[in-house]
């Protein structure tokens, strides 16, 4: 571990997100000194497409970098080092030379590939996909995103075969762009999202890219989560400030969260809504449909996690203001879902872009039931809610099988966690205590905390674990005839919604 001298005041971490680009700027106790935000725009091509600008993400996360620093009059020998947390997943391929992505980048979300994952299924490769990269075959991961690129972009596939194509997910192509096209690398966390990389012999696997037919050369170097990758380019960004960390944003939070004890449990409330269970060096197998995942690579070694995914998290909230135009601010949902006692019946199941874990149902639909004369937005705005919750009730419930431990509390974090009224219906559904820290930006914190510790800025976990503070604990205060009532209210409507997409189509 590099030693860094006493210049060194801060470290900046890069949080590129689905739905915004953020800079933060973190002093050595772990508090924000400045930050910057940029919202990104989404497109929809197609029903069931997501795309994004790749230009733009990387233009919104350098002006808010470059804004962060300004705010904090730092300067920049003072910054020890610049960390990244991404959106995962999201898969960008662009040209070698000239540096330009050769198409929009395809979010995470997308579900363009899901009739390929459906022949894969067919052919019998999903127990091979399982044990090699723990995860399901779904259109969520980058492999499919990456063929499907190749396949239907004119040109595209012999430029990669001649080696003049690069392929990454997000962390890829920021740091390409950030350095100057000199360095080409990911982690092993966001390796281990795109159904390529073996995280059991910690390498892009062979067999998986002839599966896909994705030549290995486009694909970075994979390497620790936490360790000095290069330079930031000052013609670029300028100045010179090294790029210590890269790991996906679930992971960062994970780490930002100091879970670093087997059986500790986050969940993150950002656009979709991810729960991550610590399992220590040993992989736990899922029986329930969960994740196999890395939770990090640092110095050498590698820790698993156990992971669920849930697609529609805070953006169920955005969609309320947005395309219902229901509410104005996501305070405003609070408020009318504090209006009322309950949902009056009504459940919402924000299958928007298919179901998650633990039933990977990519033709799910999104759906609002229930309703009566007497519903009001309200009653919608608290099912909304109690909808995003009830999605983490379906994972915890999965967990509890796989893990032998018991679980007793949960970790939130990301901006949806803010909800009061959410958090006390979640302990309330789950039956367990919810910590939510006075921090909430765990996701930067915790790229700012690994990049930190590859130079030195930070020594060990232990100061990591003594900057975490409480905000408020939230305790179960519902009965339990209630809560199984509700629960299986939730799940007649989630298998409602199911196949969906499918049966509309036929």
């Amino acid at each position: 571990m590099a030693q860094v001298n006493e210049e060194k005041k801060y470290v900046l971490a890069l949080d590129q997100g689905t739905t915004s680009s953020r800079a933060i700027l973190f002093n050595h106790n772990g508090k924000k000194v400045s930050s910057s935000q940029l919202e990104i725009k989404l497109y929809f091509p197609k029903s069931g497409w997501v795309e994004q600008d790749a230009r733009e993400l990387f233009l919104s996360q350098l002006t808010v970098m470059q804004e962060c620093v300004r705010q904090s009059k730092a300067e920049a020998y003072e910054i020890a080092c610049i960390g990244i947390a991404n959106q995962r997943e999201t898969v960008i391929l662009w040209d070698k030379e000239s540096g330009e992505a050769v198409y929009h980048a395809i979010v995470w979300q997308c579900r363009r590939t899901a009739k390929m994952v459906e022949e894969l299924v067919s052919q019998g490769k999903s127990e091979l996909i399982r044990k090699k990269t723990g995860l399901i075959p779904d259109a969520y991961f980058s492999a499919t995103k990456i063929k499907w690129l190749l396949d239907n972009v004119e040109g595209l596939r012999q430029k990669a075969e001649e080696g003049r194509i690069l392929a990454g997910t997000v962390d890829s192509w920021l740091i390409w762009k950030l350095t100057g096209g000199k360095v080409h690398v990911t982690d092993c966390t966001n390796a281990s999202r795109t159904m390529l990389y073996n995280i059991h012999e910690k390498c892009w696997d062979k067999e998986l890219l002839e599966l896909f037919n994705i030549p290995e050369n486009i694909l970075p170097q994979v390497k620790d989560s936490s360790c000095v990758y290069g330079l930031t380019d000052k013609n670029v960004c300028g100045f010179e400030i090294p790029l210590a960390s890269c790991i996906g944003d679930q992971q960062a939070a994970l780490f930002g969260q100091a879970c670093f004890e087997e059986g500790s449990v986050k969940t993150t409330f950002g656009t979709g809504c991810f729960m991550l269970m610590n399992t220590g060096s040993i992989p736990i197998d899922s029986k329930n449909n969960l994740l196999t995942t890395i939770a990090i690579g640092i110095n050498g070694k590698t820790e698993y996690a156990l992971e669920g995914s849930v697609f529609m998290g805070g953006a169920v909230i955005k969609w309320l203001r947005d395309q219902l135009g229901i509410i104005r601010s996501a305070r405003e949902c609070d408020i009318l879902a504090e209006s009322v006692a309950d949902t009056e019946g009504v459940v919402m199941v924000p299958a928007f872009t298919g179901l998650g874990s633990p039933y990977w149902d990519p033709y799910a639909r999104g759906m609002l039931i229930g309703l009566t004369r007497g519903s009001s937005k309200a009653h919608i705005c608290r099912a909304a809610l109690e909808g995003i919750a009830c999605q983490v009730k379906d994972v915890v419930k999965a967990m509890k099988e796989d893990y032998s431990g018991k679980l007793t509390e949960v970790k939130v974090d990301g901006g949806a966690c803010v909800s009061d009224v959410m958090m006390q219906f979640l302990a309330d559904i789950l039956d367990v205590s919810v910590f939510r820290p006075k921090n909430v930006e765990t996701t930067a914190l915790g790229a700012a905390y690994c990049a930190g510790l590859a130079v030195g800025f930070w020594k060990s976990r232990e100061e990591i674990v003594n900057n975490w503070q409480i905000d408020k604990i939230f305790t179960s205060a519902m009965t339990a005839e209630r809560r199984d009532k509700l629960y299986s209210r939730w799940m007649h409507a989630v298998e409602r919604s199911r196949d969906w997409a499918q049966q509309s189509d036929n």
